[in-house]
């Protein structure tokens, strides 16, 4: 028997990085939260990489902060190592990549939950869902409390029937040896959910003092305080070093010699691994060519000797990791503290959401995370915040709200997941977005502060700041518009110590600062007057002058595909019904259900001259007709 535990607003199942993102930013709307997990010291864990960040992934930290979410917060806080990638190339690819301090991120992360007003936690283990007339309005646990409420949220990342796999080993576990959730994913195929099987894994990790440090290469933090969150004002100095190693001919030839005892080879595993994050038995036999792998390592944290080996997944047996390990340079008498191993789990098919990540088949359930097909923890906390907003907005009767793929990497993510889906473990890279010169790490507050101000996600005190940064922007660039430099011989001198060009006749200071070879810090030397901004504030003027042309471009591009995406498409079209239509194309649109033309046309299977044929459908009035 049940017994009724309480009315909420939203309920969050899970609390790995997409649920807690989904309930602090439901409770900051104003919706009496409760967010249930298995293991209140499991909060936010990484089971995998201790790392947050990187290409994509750390863009999306900040458009998380720039909303109003806590990942950047937290790993500021928590970081032993902080780097700006790709430093030598546009401001399109730049991304910060931070080593985690991973028990410190989850008692962060926990604070930040036990202090949020209007969440409450729990820790509980959900077995189905409460559907009432086609509706989800609760859940009920394990121990047969039934809470109910208006929206509910899974984010059980790859807990739901969770194997792990060793060589021939198969138990049924979470990450790190924790408990498994399986009538919910019993429940959901019962509820006519379609379920794939995907797999991802993790390597060996080893113990600190027994590495020969001498053997491999230091890679440091950068000196520059940087951090990821724009309310961040105090910096971690005191950073921890990683360091580099390679495979080798043993290596290899260890991993050829024993590919069978692999479950990722012997036929045991069932689920699709992740391309982009594959297992060093997968490295050595796609790119045999190669006579190296890099393996960086990678300590876990400030407070533990445990070093996490990156770039050396694996599902073979422990006896085999041991042989593997001690292979590598450095290594040669490192011990294992915890193997490497493949786990698998169930995902929901994502072309079964609307793009607010809502269920299209059962209202008022929303799923976020790796349980959408996705991997990392970026890709969970940003879908995560998005299915917390559209959960409460739902629920207090707000309008939905989503991010199209030109504001955002979150809107790039979520699109491709609900109109294309995934066969594999999906990962956010720069390549996704088709307009990345828009969605840089150094914009993404002036992108999405306003959104999420509009939300109630973002304090008065730090709107503020975000105006006056903005107007001091555009105060900047007027002043440099108006600013005329002149031959002058100090001028020439500057120029010519600094290794540039001189001047051939007066310009003015905006013109030439569009010039590659001339950055805002030479352009502040070579003007009688300076004006005190900060640096993030220069960077933006430097990059909004400097490339002012492409993002013209960019942006005249997104007005034209805009067009596409206001057509929208009426919810009762019969697809059967268009003349014309290729059968592929039907299937594919009655499985998706685009919203508008623009979503149809990025359909995989849906032509171009499927995508006109509807449009002129819709144009003529033919669903209205069908509707009279």
């Amino acid at each position: 028997m049940t017994y009724n535990a309480g009315k909420y607003d939203v309920i969050v199942i899970g609390a790995g990085h997409a649920g807690c993102e989904a309930g602090i930013a439901a409770a900051r709307m104003g919706a009496n939260t409760l967010m249930l997990t298995l293991n209140l010291d499991m909060i936010a864990f990484m089971p995998c990489n201790p790392s947050l960040g990187g290409p994509a992934k750390g863009i999306v930290i900040r458009e998380i902060d720039a909303l109003g979410g806590v990942m950047g917060k937290v790993i500021d806080k928590t970081y032993i190592q902080m780097r700006m990638l790709n430093t030598g190339k546009g401001p399109a690819v730049r991304a910060l990549r931070a080593q985690a301090d991973k028990p410190l991120y989850i008692q962060e992360m926990k604070k930040e939950i036990e202090a949020q007003e209007n969440l409450t936690l729990k820790q509980a283990m959900v077995n189905e869902l409460i559907v009432e007339d086609g509706v989800c309005k609760g859940v009920i646990t394990e121990t047969n409390a039934a809470f109910y409420a208006d929206s509910v949220i899974i984010t059980t990342g790859t807990f739901m029937r969770g194997k792990v796999l060793i060589g021939d080993l198969e138990y049924e576990s979470g990450p790190n040896n924790q408990r498994v959730s399986v009538k919910l994913s019993e429940n959901l195929e019962k509820l006519g959910f379609d379920l794939t099987r995907f797999k991802t894994g993790t390597p060996p990790r080893i113990h600190n003092q027994s590495i020969d440090y001498s053997k491999t290469e230091i890679q440091p933090g950068d000196e520059k305080a940087q951090g990821f969150s724009y309310e961040t004002t105090q910096f971690i100095t005191d950073q921890i070093p990683c360091w580099l190693t390679y495979t080798n001919e043993f290596t290899h030839e260890v991993i050829n010699e024993n590919l069978g005892l692999s479950a990722m080879y012997s036929g045991m595993k069932r689920g699709t691994g992740p391309r982009y994050c594959p297992s060093i038995e997968d490295k050595i036999v796609r790119f045999n060519d190669k006579p190296r792998h890099q393996i960086f390592l990678e300590p876990e944290g400030r407070n533990t000797e445990e070093v996490y080996v990156q770039g050396l997944s694996t599902s073979l047996p422990e006896f085999i990791q041991e042989k593997l390990i001690k292979s590598i340079d450095g290594l040669e008498n490192a011990q294992i503290m915890r193997p490497g191993y493949a786990i698998e789990y169930d995902a929901v098919i994502p072309t079964q959401l609307w793009p607010t990540l809502e269920s299209k088949h059962l209202p008022g359930l929303f799923t976020a995370g790796q349980i959408n097909g996705t991997s990392g923890y970026e890709e969970a906390a940003g879908q995560g915040i998005m299915a917390g907003i559209n959960a409460a907005a739902k629920t207090l009767g707000k309008e939905p709200f989503v991010l199209d793929r030109s504001q955002a990497y979150i809107g790039v993510l979520i699109d491709d997941l609900v109109t294309k889906g995934t066969r594999e473990p999906y990962r956010l890279l720069t390549s996704r977005a088709e307009y990345r010169l828009l969605l840089r790490h150094d914009n993404a507050d002036i992108r999405l502060t306003e959104l999420g101000y509009e939300l109630g996600l973002i304090s008065e005190a730090r709107y503020k700041k975000f105006v006056e940064k903005k107007q001091s922007i555009e105060a900047e660039k007027k002043r440099l518009a108006a600013t005329v430099i002149k031959p002058t011989e100090d001028i020439q001198r500057l120029l010519k110590e600094a290794d540039k060009q001189p001047l051939k006749e007066a310009v003015k200071a905006y013109d030439l600062l569009k010039r590659p070879e001339i950055n805002y810090e030479l352009l502040e030397q070579l003007l009688e007057t300076t004006v005190d901004l900060p640096a993030e504030t220069k960077e933006q003027v430097e990059i909004q002058v400097k490339y002012e042309g492409y993002i013209k471009k960019a942006n005249d591009q997104v007005k034209r595909m805009q067009k596409m995406e206001d057509k929208r498409i009426p919810e009762k079209i019969d697809y059967d019904a268009i003349h014309g239509l290729a059968s592929e194309a039907k299937e594919k649109l009655k499985s998706v259900q685009p919203l508008s033309i623009g979503q149809a046309s990025r359909i995989s299977g849906v032509t171009p001259a499927d995508v006109s044929i509807l449009a002129v459908y819709i144009e003529q009035g033919n669903v209205a007709k069908q509707a009279n």
